[in-house]
């Protein structure tokens, strides 16, 4: 079994944030804390200005920095599928995960103890034959989930992994799918809140 892991649509995204709210609501999150959070960049100027959202959740890297840094190996790579998976009872909250991602993913949990938290694929609805639910929450059907060749066959050959918003993929090898919107790929974006 290859790698698994998400693919996401930027040129069908309009910001919605429904993918976010599920997220939050499936796993119990605090105001504030989000396992799936979506970002708005606006990028250009007048009289050819551009914006985009990106859904950022974890990657589930090839080589996570996460998983590689953790001091009790709280963080660990799924042998069934690839996907970093965090076993609480592990976990000391020391942060180290929070500190070494490079794309901000991973979050200490004040109200679980501060163990640290992040997305993990809805893996109990994967292993039951569902969907993540932000997947199946996405009105516009912007997100899915699987085995990333997979995906690549079923979406085309033109999706990336690297936007100038995002690290560099070259360390982490990160297995998210972006069909980019030409915007995402200008030099530079600003964050924006809407």
């Amino acid at each position: 079994m290859g790698n698994r892991g998400f693919y996401l649509d930027i040129q069908s995204c309009i910001g919605c944030r429904t993918c976010q709210v599920a997220c939050k609501d499936r796993n119990r999150l605090e105001a504030g804390l989000n396992f799936r959070e979506v970002r708005s960049y606006e990028t250009g100027a007048f009289p050819t200005p551009a914006l985009w959202h990106y859904s950022a959740a974890c990657n589930h890297c090839e080589a996570p920095a996460c998983v590689a840094n953790c001091p009790t190996g709280s963080m660990q790579k799924a042998l069934d599928d690839g996907t970093v998976q965090h076993e609480d009872a592990l976990c000391i909250g020391c942060g180290t995960c929070v500190k070494t991602c490079p794309y901000q993913v991973p979050v200490l949990l004040p109200d679980r103890g501060n163990i640290a938290g992040k997305c993990d694929a809805c893996k109990p609805f994967r292993d039951a034959g569902k969907n993540p639910v932000c997947v199946d929450a996405c009105i516009m059907r912007c997100l899915d989930f699987g085995d990333t060749e997979e995906l690549r066959a079923r979406y085309g050959p033109d999706l990336t992994n690297a936007l100038p918003v995002l690290a560099s993929p070259d360390t982490t090898h990160p297995n998210t799918l972006i069909k980019p919107k030409k915007a995402a790929l200008e030099a530079v974006s600003r964050e924006v809140s809407i």
